[in-house]
């Protein structure tokens, strides 16, 4: 074999070792999303679908205010449960780095872990049996005398988000306790050396070394979020609509696939919209 042969099989060898997921990325994503692309610019027209190529589909977004409306949801309810997520999460975190002896930390992320092994319909269902009007809480409301009639709980926004948050607040403390483990030490000695207290510490020192990991954690809470239809279907009771709910009820009750497809293609832009606002902490994160 020729030097110059040498250095091609060399040169082809990285192709060979990613060539597999590069296949699977354009058979099962690249190729769906083009397909659902193009799709988008179809028309249904009675109970046929029309190639029209037009934006008819993107303009039904803006005229008709009940897709907007669900966006607008979508996007609230993913703000409130990253926010509380982040809150509930970051003091979850900082106590299994900071106040759990080292040789208990790993029991302690296995337990703390243990939503992502339950399935998503099932957790959903069991946080419904919980927030029922004859549920856990409000038999024990009940029972202690603090409500005469059971309070609605299930089958709204506040479901919704207790669901998400029971979920993604595990995700955020993975993400944040990766960041704390990895501080050394001097940098706290350095701060209080320098006169600061606690709380000053905190604030100038450990927070902004470990945004990066809030801000990854904040960002997988909102992509896996807002486009999530199981938790909303089961818990919010069709109360309000998010997007996820919107485009499926274009596929199961109207086959409207152009709608659907176009009202996707707008919730990816939003998430792509979002990764741009998170890619300076997730750069930051990588590095």
């Amino acid at each position: 074999m020729t030097a110059r042969a040498r250095q091609t099989s060399h040169d082809l060898k990285p192709w060979g070792f990613v060539a597999p997921a590069l296949l699977w990325t354009l058979c099962f994503f690249v190729a769906p999303f083009l397909v659902m692309a193009a799709m988008s610019l179809w028309e249904r027209v009675g109970t046929d679908l029309v190639a029209s190529w037009s934006f008819v589909n993107y303009a039904k977004f803006f005229e008709r205010g009940h897709y907007l409306e669900a966006m607008l949801n979508s996007l609230e309810v993913t703000v409130i449960v990253t926010v509380t997520s982040i809150l509930l999460a970051y003091p979850f975190a900082w106590i299994l780095a900071e106040k759990v002896p080292a040789r208990w930390q790993r029991l302690a992320l296995v337990l703390a872990i243990l939503p992502f092994w339950t399935s998503y319909v099932v957790r959903s269902y069991s946080w419904l049996l919980v927030l029922a009007n004859n549920g856990v809480i409000n038999q024990v409301l009940l029972a202690m005398g603090i409500v005469d009639d059971p309070l609605s709980l299930a089958n709204s926004r506040s479901a919704t988000v207790i669901g998400f948050v029971h979920f993604f607040v595990m995700l955020l403390t993975l993400t944040i306790y990766a960041n704390l483990v990895q501080l050394p030490p001097n940098y706290r000695k350095a701060a209080q050396d320098l006169g600061a207290n606690g709380l000053q510490t905190f604030w100038h020192v450990i927070l902004p070394l470990t945004l990066p990991g809030i801000m990854v954690g904040a960002f997988l809470t909102f992509v896996l979020c807002i486009g999530d239809y199981i938790t909303p279907q089961i818990l919010g009771g069709n109360q309000e609509l998010l997007m996820p709910q919107v485009i499926m009820l274009q596929i199961g009750r109207r086959a409207d696939f152009p709608t659907a497809s176009a009202l996707a293609i707008l919730l990816m832009v939003v998430v792509t919209i979002a990764y741009l606002g998170f890619a300076r902490w997730i750069r930051l994160e990588r590095a």
